[in-house]
């Protein structure tokens, strides 16, 4: 293995309390395999009142959008 691979972070996915996915590391592709972005960090909709879908704008706060962001641990 070389040094980069094991020094590059593995990607992650947060769910932020009553608010959006924050997602770090990851590149997001569309359902018809277009690139929608590089970069190295952004926050994706869970609320789905977003203006600029798939990305949250904030939105949830608006809206009431309310969980908490607990969920049982899926194996």
């Amino acid at each position: 293995m070389s040094d980069s691979a094991e020094t590059t972070p593995k990607p992650t996915i947060t769910v932020r309390a009553n608010g959006s996915l924050r997602v770090t590391g990851a590149t997001l592709i569309g359902a018809n395999g277009n690139v929608i972005t590089e970069r190295d960090s952004y926050s994706l909709c869970r609320c789905g009142h977003s203006q600029d879908k798939p990305f949250c704008d904030g939105a949830h706060r608006e809206c009431g959008f309310d969980d908490a962001g607990t969920h049982q641990i899926v194996e």
